[in-house]
């Protein structure tokens, strides 16, 4: 096998490449200024080191394509895709260093090797069975979409099954996932980087992490949606924006949190920002009931913790947003 460097060119769903004399890792926020990004525990900074929905993507004619790293101490999963089809998934048991593709299509191909969602990777090199390999633009419509571990996906069946990477892939999206683990909670900082990073569309996914963790309440959770928008505005005032309010969350529909929120409430709350930006003259911003996407009725068979979605069940989710968030704003 054939060692490839890898360029920053080749890495797509990343906001920062983190380049060492031993690996490159790739960050979803920039690593240089993780310090601006506190969190208690440096829980933002873990799941931002997480490359959920990134992917390398490269032209090649190889026959064999695969990933040299650093062993970890969990087994990870990667998926290799072609023309938005998923064509091989590869579970690299825990400690080992190398992640191989083989009997790749013949002739000329644009793949993309698709990174853990749930762990970090601290790559070295490049695998491939000939020097025929070179940076692949993306030049598909750019979307954005921020969230919390349900947009993060840990529990999706490999990294192109979670459902913003099976929405990308159906509708022909170029993908950033800012979906972090506990870690949604519409902080100024988060919406700068939206804002500065251009887009054809934005998803904003808000309100369970606040429940759970923050301490905004009828007072402030408004007007947080409200700030993190117009901040993003200020650089992109024309972008289709959707703001999603929390699917399904059976502990917390009725009993308050320690500020006296129910997610019922908070689905209200949602839903009235949004009306105020409407109001204030933004034509572009639309609003969506959670519920729609994911709700009560697959609580059962697809949601067992009561909170996130099963592998199954983020593959429905992904076909709502597709036929329902999608459709309504005209995108797919």
């Amino acid at each position: 096998m054939k060692k490839i460097n890898l360029t920053d060119e080749m890495f797509h769903g990343a906001i920062s490449i983190e380049h060492t004399n031993e690996y490159i890792r790739v960050w979803r926020a920039p690593f240089d200024k993780i310090n601006l990004f506190p969190s208690p525990d440096n829980g933002f900074q873990s799941r931002a080191s997480m490359p959920a929905g990134v992917r390398i993507r490269c032209q090649t004619s190889a026959s064999v394509i695969g990933l040299e790293l650093i062993p970890y101490v969990a087994r990870r999963t990667f998926d290799l895709v072609i023309d938005n089809k998923l064509v091989r998934t590869v579970n690299l048991d825990a400690n080992k260093e190398r992640v191989i593709f083989d009997n790749l299509p013949t002739g000329e191909n644009i793949v993309e090797i698709w990174l853990p969602q749930q762990y970090p990777v601290m790559l070295q090199a490049l695998l491939s069975d000939t020097d025929d390999v070179r940076p692949a633009p993306d030049n598909r419509k750019k979307w954005i979409t921020y969230g919390s571990s349900i947009t993060h996906c840990a529990e999706a069946h490999s990294p192109a099954r979670t459902w913003p990477a099976i929405v990308a892939r159906k509708a022909n999206f170029n993908l950033t996932c800012l979906g972090y683990g506990g870690q949604c909670h519409i902080e100024p900082m988060i919406a700068k980087m939206i804002r500065d990073r251009q887009s054809d569309f934005i998803s904003l996914k808000l309100g369970i992490n606040v429940f759970g963790a923050s301490s905004l309440n009828f007072r402030t959770f408004a007007p947080a949606i409200i700030g993190m928008v117009q901040i993003i505005r200020e650089k992109q005032p024309n972008t289709p924006i959707a703001v999603i309010s929390p699917i399904v969350y059976p502990p917390g529909e009725t009993t308050p949190n320690s500020v006296g929120f129910t997610v019922q409430a908070m689905r209200e709350q949602v839903a009235y920002a949004t009306q105020c930006l409407m109001e204030s003259g933004d034509r572009n911003i639309y609003y969506f009931n959670g519920l729609e996407l994911f709700g009560e009725e697959l609580v059962e068979k697809y949601q067992p913790d009561k909170c996130h979605p099963n592998g199954d069940g983020y593959e429905i989710l992904a076909n709502n947003f597709l036929n329902i968030v999608l459709k309504q704003i005209e995108l797919f």
